[in-house]
C-alpha cells in the first residue's frame, strides 16, 4: 500500500475508481522531503493526511509511531476525523502497490486496473480483477436495428452483456482479443455512441452521458493496447 511517486490526483483516481469506504494508500508528499501523505477514501471523497518522518519515528498529528505498520494498525481500530463535518474514517482496505495503471487520470471516475491475487504481505486477499467495469448501455440489435438497454460487464479480456443487472446468464460474451478498434460513432441518430469493431460484426453502443461513453472507450482502448502488447511480447519471445 506504499505508492512511491503517486500524485494526489492519481491517488484520488485509484481510490475512487477501484477502492471502497476505508481504502487507503501512502505516498510521498510533493510539499517537502520526509513528508508523506496518507490518502483515504471515505464515502465518495478522498482525504489526505500528512505523515512526517522524523528520521526515527513517524509523526501523525499528536501521535508518534516507530513504523508505518504500527500507524496503520492504530488507525484500523481508532477512526480518523476525515472532514470539517466530523466524518469518521477507519483504515480498512490497503490499496496494493502492485497495480497496473493506465495513464488516464483526466477524470477521477476513469476505471483503472488492478492485478489479481495477493500482495507480498498478503494484505489484500480480494483484489479486484484486472480492469473491471460494469454498467447499463443501450445496444443496437443485429438484424432488427432497434435499441435495447443491456447490462454490460468488463472482466479481463471479456465484455459480456446481460438482459439486465439481475440476469445470471449473459446473452453474449465478446472476446476482446478479436476486437480491432473501439471508437466514438457519429453515424447513429442517438448521441454518446461508440462502436466495437470485430471481424464479423461491428457492435454499436450508446451511454447515457458523454463522460460515461468516454470512460468505456478509454478502458476498452487500454485493454486492446494491453492485448497487443502481450501479443508483441509473445511474438518477440518466440522469435528469440
Amino acid at each position: 500500500w506504499y505508492h512511491d511517486n503517486l500524485t494526489r490526483h492519481a491517488a484520488e483516481a485509484l481510490l475512487l475508481s477501484n477502492g471502497q469506504d476505508g481504502s487507503y494508500l501512502l505516498r510521498k508528499s510533493n510539499e517537502k522531503e520526509g513528508l508523506y501523505s496518507l490518502s483515504v477514501r471515505g464515502k465518495d471523497s478522498v482525504k489526505h493526511f500528512h505523515v512526517e518522518h522524523t528520521g526515527t519515528t513517524f509523526k501523525f498529528g499528536f501521535n508518534e509511531f516507530s513504523n508505518l505498520k504500527e500507524l496503520v494498525m492504530h488507525f484500523a481500530n481508532q477512526p480518523l476525523i476525515g472532514s470539517e463535518t466530523g466524518t469518521l474514517i477507519v483504515l480498512k482496505h490497503p490499496y496494493p502497490r502492485k497495480v497496473e495503471e493506465p495513464s488516464i487520470y483526466e477524470s477521477v471516475r476513469v476505471h483503472t486496473a488492478m492485478q489479481t491475487g495477493r500482495t507480498e504481505n498478503d494484505l489484500v486477499p480480494n483484489a479486484p480483477s484486472l480492469g473491471t467495469k460494469e454498467g447499463y448501455l443501450i445496444k443496437q440489435g443485429k438484424i432488427v436495428k432497434n435499441w435495447k438497454t443491456r447490462w454490460f460487464t468488463l472482466h479481463r479480456n471479456e465484455l459480456k452483456y446481460f438482459k439486465d443487472q439481475t440476469a445470471t446468464e449473459p446473452i453474449r460474451a465478446l472476446d476482446l482479443t478479436e476486437c480491432s478498434a473501439v471508437q466514438f460513432d457519429y453515424s447513429q441518430e442517438r448521441v454518446n455512441c461508440f462502436c466495437l469493431v470485430f471481424p464479423l460484426r461491428t457492435y454499436y453502443l450508446c451511454a447515457k452521458t458523454g463522460i460515461e461513453a468516454d470512460e468505456w472507450i478509454k478502458i476498452l482502448r487500454w485493454k486492446l493496447s494491453q492485448i497487443r502488447k502481450q501479443l508483441e511480447q509473445r511474438n518477440a519471445t518466440l522469435k528469440s
